[in-house]
């Protein structure tokens, strides 16, 4: 027996003691044990707690409408004097005007080199049956920031989770880059975890990634030391209806 077989074992043990069979599921052990699993503030009340948990976690936000966002972004990138971002393929924020003057958006889906079977980075040559496929860390070293869309957000514990979906792209782009521009839409928030979790059921398989706040760490000797993981600056726009 292995390991793997070990603690699979376990799981339907515990599973069966708990009354659970492999078609269905035991009732929600928070709902049981009392715990809140839906919450009962409107749209603008969320919003509000969103924005001062973000804050709290010394993140910037802006907030605006939709037919002002591509505005509100130029105006955020030009703030960091950005002049090359990168923009996952399946998001739009600068509309059928483009980019501003000036700003170079690179996608996510040119940022990749094939590696052939059993080589490495470089190796590769014009036929060579592709092993993986490889992030092109150093592209990403040169951008000034990364621009992405969200799957949920959790106003409780200003928390944005990215699902890899179309608008978020690969992890890579939102943990290389030192700068990470965020746009969360009104109706992706919501008020507790249990919430956010029921929303990502579609993104089963899928790589999430949970973002409270600008990466950070106090690690050593209780000192703050931000953008050690991922981004160093986190930037939120709300869209609002």
């Amino acid at each position: 027996m292995t390991a793997r077989d070990d603690v699979l074992g376990r799981i339907r043990r515990a599973n069966s003691a708990a009354g659970v069979s492999d078609a269905g599921r035991a009732p929600s052990p928070a709902a049981e044990a009392g715990y809140r699993t839906a919450g009962d503030r409107d749209q603008a009340e969320l919003l509000e707690l969103l924005a001062d948990r973000l804050v709290d976690y010394r993140a910037t936000v802006r907030r605006t409408t939709a037919d002002r966002l591509a505005g509100e972004v130029a105006a955020a990138l030009a703030l960091r004097d950005a002049r090359r971002v990168v923009v996952p393929a399946g998001l739009d924020v600068f509309g059928p005007g483009g980019p501003p003057e000036g700003l170079e958006v690179i996608t996510d889906d040119g940022l990749h080199a094939l590696v052939p079977a059993g080589g490495s980075v470089g190796d590769s040559a014009e036929g060579d049956a592709p092993e993986a496929v490889v992030p092109a860390t150093g592209v990403l070293d040169g951008c000034d920031g990364a621009i992405t869309g969200a799957a949920v957000a959790i106003a409780e514990t200003g928390t944005i989770v990215l699902d890899a979906g179309p608008d978020q792209g690969r992890r890579a782009i939102t943990l290389v880059p030192d700068y990470h521009l965020c746009i969360v839409r009104a109706d992706q928030v919501v008020e507790l975890v249990p919430e956010g979790v029921e929303r990502l059921a579609g993104a089963s398989g899928r790589p999430l990634t949970w973002i409270s706040g600008p990466s950070a760490t106090s690690d050593i000797e209780l000192n703050r030391v931000e953008g050690v993981h991922g981004p160093r600056t986190l930037e939120v726009i709300l869209v609002e209806p």
